[in-house]
């Protein structure tokens, strides 16, 4: 039987939600960035916090860019 038919993941079925994961990822990247304001001394808080929204919305902006060039479906 699965030498007749390709064999797939249910999620290969029907694409996800892309708009939908940037939002989430930039809303995310927000919050982190409203987590800088608080009752914490080190700043090593601070630099986890910032590096991690930063590079949620380096993969937001990279996947935008891809897109539009086409080199991304």
């Amino acid at each position: 039987m699965a030498g007749s038919e390709p064999v797939t993941s249910p999620d290969q079925h029907k694409p996800g939600h892309r708009k939908a994961g940037q939002i989430g990822a930039v809303v995310t990247a927000l919050a982190m960035l409203a987590m800088l304001c608080g009752n914490h001394e080190g700043r090593v808080e601070d630099l986890w916090l910032v590096g991690i929204a930063v590079t949620l919305l380096a993969i937001v902006v990279g996947d935008i860019i891809l897109r539009r060039n086409g080199l991304r479906s």
